[in-house]
């Protein structure tokens, strides 16, 4: 039956003809299904928001990405940069909440920063950018850039101990 059906699709986008399966359309990482972008993001840090975002993902709630706009403390850090596909990025985690703390991804390509690291241990930082979950073990804040893109709308930054940098 495999055979038959990949013939088939092959004869088909041959023919210039669409089935269903030849249609659907490949998910990036991060994006997930039936979700409304948001429109905005609090003018001020809100820890709780994020907290109960975090809370609902990890409760089965829809895994939509959300906007978020935090604060913290920089508790770890990535001491060097690393290439990915959509470019070079730098990563450190902040504490939101005792014992609570979240990635932030940070893409060097699209900022204006110093070289990296410009965060340090102990930096006091607030972030706006997109809460992404795929799982409790994979989840963090990224598009904390001024750039916008088809999958996300709201320019995002990172203020270092009163810099910022988007």
């Amino acid at each position: 039956m495999f055979h038959f059906t990949r013939r088939m699709s092959l004869l088909a986008l041959c023919a210039g003809l669409a089935l269903p399966t030849l249609n659907t359309p490949a998910q990036a990482r991060h994006r997930h299904a039936d979700t409304n972008l948001p429109a905005s993001v609090s003018a001020t840090c809100d820890n709780q928001d994020f907290l109960s975002k975090q809370q609902a993902f990890e409760n089965g709630g829809p895994k939509a990405d959300a906007a978020v706009h935090i604060c913290g403390t920089v508790l770890t850090l990535s001491k060097t940069a690393r290439q990915t596909r959509s470019g070079r990025h730098g990563y450190f985690y902040i504490t939101v909440a005792p014992n609570i703390s979240i990635r932030i991804v940070t893409n060097l390509d699209e900022m204006h920063t110093p070289a990296w690291p410009w965060v340090a241990k102990g930096d006091k930082v607030e972030v706006v950018g997109r809460y992404y979950y795929d799982s409790a073990r994979q989840q963090g804040v990224d598009w904390t850039h001024r750039g916008t893109g088809r999958s996300w709308s709201i320019p995002g930054y990172v203020i270092v101990n009163g810099t910022k940098y988007d």
